[in-house]
């Protein structure tokens, strides 16, 4: 594939490693194993409406998500509502995953310019940049905010794109999720598949362009077509 203009990074799990808030799950007395549970219903929920052509940002369903699988939790130590806003208080404590600072660098010393795009709010994907002391290397951030459409809606691929004046093609998403990289390629954009768990790539979504465990070996993939 063509050595990207752009490198456009989802944040949750992709950069951010979600496992620190699964001590917040065991401080309010939930089970840790419902992070996953509670992220991939809130993934769904938020699809669901952007199905519907409707929107409700990433904390708004989130929380409603949260409280009520909190509310069956018969060991749970604090109110439902007051049990949620200490889990999601966990996201502006996150860090990113080991492998991510190699990638980013290897990326910023070639001039490949670099974006994030979330589900989720700009603030926290900025916050992690500034923890990680990676923030003057990543041009912009980008929320599904700004379109009122989740990913994989192809409105928040192609917003990045038009705001980073390049075309979708110049641009490839990195992300774990193969939704995500299915989403960017409908919309024209090329992707390419972090894939740290050693997975199987559903058939049934459009391929990745490139694939790599790491980011590091993913960034060495995306700027070979450069040597």
């Amino acid at each position: 594939m063509p050595s990207p203009t752009v490198v456009l990074f989802d944040v949750n799990e992709t950069l951010s490693d979600l496992q620190a808030l699964r001590a917040r799950f065991e401080d309010v007395g939930a089970p840790g194993q419902l992070l996953e549970v509670w992220f991939a219903s809130t993934l769904r929920d938020g699809f669901a409406l952007a199905a519907a052509g409707a929107y409700a940002d990433f904390r708004t369903v989130g929380l409603g998500v949260l409280r009520g699988r909190l509310a069956q939790v018969e060991t749970l130590r604090r109110a439902p509502d007051a049990a949620a806003e200490h889990i999601l208080a966990g996201f502006g404590e996150l860090e990113f995953h080991p492998d991510v600072e190699e990638g980013v660098r290897k990326l910023a010393a070639a001039g490949v310019r670099m974006a994030t795009l979330t589900n989720g709010a700009a603030e926290v994907a900025a916050e992690l940049l500034e923890r990680a002391g990676l923030a003057d290397l990543v041009e912009r951030r980008f929320s599904v905010d700004e379109v009122q459409r989740w990913k994989p809606a192809p409105e928040p691929y192609l917003h990045a794109a038009r705001e980073l004046d390049v075309s979708p093609a110049q641009c490839t998403l990195v992300a774990v999720h193969p939704w995500d990289i299915d989403g960017a390629k409908r919309a024209g954009l090329r992707a390419a598949w972090l894939n740290r768990r050693n997975n199987s790539y559903p058939d049934f979504f459009e391929a990745p362009d490139a694939t790599g465990e790491t980011l590091g070996a993913l960034a060495e993939a995306l700027l070979a077509a450069r040597r």
